[in-house]
């Protein structure tokens, strides 16, 4: 009777000690993140962050998208000491292994984007981020913005 008692004892503690060790206190809930879809990155976005750093004074890229047409207007001084405006097409695709993919052609045949990027972190507060998808380490962030800055504009307007 003793030997029973202390087995049930024993089994009782081996449960106990099998529900604690398998509750996980540090798991933190996921943020939700909305779908990337022509719809959810319709309006205006901009660059924030280049491979985690701010843009250097004087540098931006605003780009806005368009879901019904499935295009995009860029101003950028990012690669010029020039402000351009840049127009084209977007499109957006599930890859079964990356997720979604971006991709675009510029107008007037100027051809594709550099890269193809693979956009995560798409949250409703206003922010995503663009990772080339053959260059793991050119990561962009963006966020909402209302629209391209007037100046921004007319900076741009001027140069043309």
């Amino acid at each position: 009777m003793m030997r029973m008692k202390n087995l049930f004892r024993l089994m009782a503690l081996l449960a106990c000690v099998c529900c604690l060790t398998s509750c996980d206190d540090g798991d933190e809930p996921a943020i939700p993140t909305l779908e990337v879809t022509p719809a959810t990155l319709d309006g205006t976005w901009q660059l924030a962050e280049w491979n985690g750093q701010p843009l250097a004074e004087g540098l931006y890229c605003y780009i806005t998208f368009s879901r019904r047409e499935q295009t995009f207007e860029m101003y950028q001084k990012f690669d010029s000491m020039y402000a351009r405006h840049i127009t084209g097409s977007f499109r957006i695709e599930e890859d079964p292994y990356l997720g979604s993919v971006i991709s675009g052609e510029y107008d007037y045949w100027n051809g594709s984007w550099n890269h193809e990027y693979i956009v995560t972190d798409l949250l409703p507060s206003g922010s995503m981020v663009w990772t080339a998808a053959d260059d793991g380490t050119d990561v962009s962030r963006y966020i909402r913005c209302d629209k391209v800055p007037d100046d921004i504009v007319a900076e741009a307007e001027a140069g043309k």
